[in-house]
């Protein structure tokens, strides 16, 4: 890698650590290139990203960046995932790691709050952004239909008197 091509890579992975709603950093130590290109599809299939960066050029995007400082995490053959949703990428990273005993999760940031492994697992647990969306419509309607079933209560109960005093008189 020449200068400029450092440069490049450095302004790249800053924007990343400026936008990224998580970040998870691991080790991937004896992992092989089919499981490594398993998991970067299963990253993208979540909307999630997964990148070898050098070491040293990670640290030096990460100063002036607006997520925790997570230097220390990265020594060794580490790979950093990301994404915009801050539940994404933890949970790409925590069920490969249940799947391959090699990758090691080391930690990660989420905006301002530097994670530990277990704050990775947990926040992996936490339902996306989309599930958490599809919950709150379902909240906003069900309160609307229960209005409508009230509304239209009451004239069926009303239908069902009347067409009971019709059968009364014809007979």
């Amino acid at each position: 890698m020449d200068r400029a091509e450092k440069k490049e890579a450095v302004a790249a992975l800053h924007q990343v650590f400026n936008q990224a709603g998580a970040i998870v950093v691991a080790h991937y130590s004896g992992l092989t290139v089919a499981q490594m290109q398993a998991l970067r599809k299963r990253a993208r299939e979540e909307g999630a990203s997964v990148q070898v960066a050098k070491n040293r050029l990670a640290k030096i995007a990460l100063d002036g960046a607006s997520v925790a400082d997570f230097g220390t995490l990265l020594k060794g053959p580490t790979l950093i995932a990301y994404s915009d949703d801050p539940v994404a990428a933890p949970k790409v990273a925590v069920a490969f790691a249940k799947d391959h005993d090699k990758f090691v999760i080391l930690g990660g940031a989420m905006g301002a709050t530097l994670l530990n492994p277990d704050g990775v697992k947990s926040l992996a647990t936490m339902p996306s952004l989309d599930e958490l969306r599809a919950k709150l419509v379902g909240l906003i309607q069900a309160p609307a239909t229960k209005i409508a079933q009230l509304s239209t209560a009451p004239a069926a109960k009303l239908a069902r008197v009347f067409g009971a005093y019709a059968k009364k008189d014809a007979a």
